[in-house]
């Protein structure tokens, strides 16, 4: 289930790169943006099975639904705004954290 998560959430964080790839790539983009109008959801429920799947997927799967889920990180209360400072660093890494977690996602699922 978490592989799942993680190639879902990285098809999210990579999105502006995936009209590149030869032949599916324009597939990849739509199927991409539309799962994308969920990302908030996709971020906590990325967070809650990293958390209970410690590891390598989860560890991915906790950055990357940090990242999908700034929009409301400063609605926790006491982390809320330290956990909104390194979700919007990691920002920065969108892209490379998306391919990290398609990358580990599959490598899960194999």
């Amino acid at each position: 289930m978490i592989e799942i998560v993680n190639i879902i959430a990285g098809l999210v964080l990579a999105m502006g790169i995936l009209p590149s790839i030869p032949a599916i790539g324009k597939d990849l983009h739509k199927l991409a943006v539309w799962i994308g109008r969920f990302q908030t959801i996709i971020g906590i429920i990325a967070v809650i099975l990293g958390i209970l799947h410690l590891g390598l997927q989860g560890i991915v799967a906790i950055v990357a639904g940090l990242v999908l889920m700034t929009g409301i990180l400063p609605s926790i209360p006491a982390i809320g705004k330290d956990l909104e400072k390194l979700a919007k660093w990691l920002g920065g890494f969108q892209t490379l954290i998306g391919i990290i977690a398609i990358i580990v996602g599959i490598m899960g699922l194999l």
